[in-house]
């Protein structure tokens, strides 16, 4: 059920207001959060991803962080990075990835 996912990445989504609306909707088995209709998180059991340029997504999978994949055999989606716990837990790192994440998909 994605009901715990959606709640949890609202609650996430609500500390961004300064970042204007965004939306948090039911996405495959998780969560996914919107801004001006283009997603760019998404929580579920994967993990909370970001969608990000590509070098940034390499930087942070050589430093822990996992390709996104929604499910075990499919590919890996191009441009997400699953953040490991040591950057969730990080308020700061968190807060300035996912400022670079809706920068990058506001271009």
């Amino acid at each position: 059920m994605a009901q715990p996912w959606l709640s949890d990445l609202q609650a996430l989504a609500d500390t961004l207001a300064l970042h204007g609306d965004i939306t948090c909707k039911h996405f495959f088995s998780g969560a996914a959060a919107y801004k001006d209709g283009q997603i760019f998180m998404s929580l579920s059991p994967a993990g909370l991803a970001l969608k990000l340029p590509e070098q940034t997504c390499a930087d942070l999978i050589s430093k822990g962080a996992k390709p996104l994949k929604y499910f075990a055999n499919s590919p890996a989606k191009k441009g997400y990075a699953v953040l490991p716990d040591n950057i969730c837990e990080d308020d700061k790192a968190l807060h300035k990835l996912i400022s670079l994440s809706l920068e990058y998909i506001g271009q």
